[in-house]
């Protein structure tokens, strides 16, 4: 694979470990051990994480949910130097929850800002910023 194609696979196994729930692939494969996260425009802070912290996070934040789909695209790649990167990609999360009486999902619709590092021939995200564009459906799937 072309550095190009690294970077975006572990952009890729980002969104695809996050629907199948491997919180170790996450904190493996993905994530480097600390992660600058600012999901602000979906409320919260933004802050400087153990990886460990956030699989547990989204672990608890979606384990009530039956479906996660992530469809990440548009990437644009910038490499910085031979061990660092930029990403910017588009994605969307659909989530699905069966027992919902107002709508069975919800969807977030974003940008999102990553940066990488070569770690041991793997490229790991150490910041990941979201961009929420617009939200629709039954946002608390009630």
């Amino acid at each position: 694979m072309t550095t190009r194609e690294q970077i975006i696979e572990s952009i890729n196994k980002l969104f695809i470990y996050t629907d199948s729930q491997n919180w170790t692939g996450l904190e493996d494969e993905v994530f480097d051990k600390r992660v600058f996260l600012d999901m602000t425009s979906l409320g919260g802070t933004a802050s400087e994480l153990d990886s460990s912290k956030i699989s547990a996070m989204w672990k608890e934040g979606f384990k009530d949910l039956d479906a996660i789909n992530h469809l990440g695209g548009n990437y644009i790649v910038e490499l910085i130097s031979d061990e660092t990167a930029k990403v910017f990609a588009y994605a969307t999360a659909t989530h699905f929850k069966e027992t919902a009486k107002n709508g069975k999902t919800r969807e977030f619709v974003g940008t999102y800002d990553f940066k990488l590092r070569k770690m041991n021939d793997n490229w790991k995200i150490y910041s990941f910023i979201y961009h929420l564009k617009y939200m629709t459906g039954n946002l608390s799937l009630s």
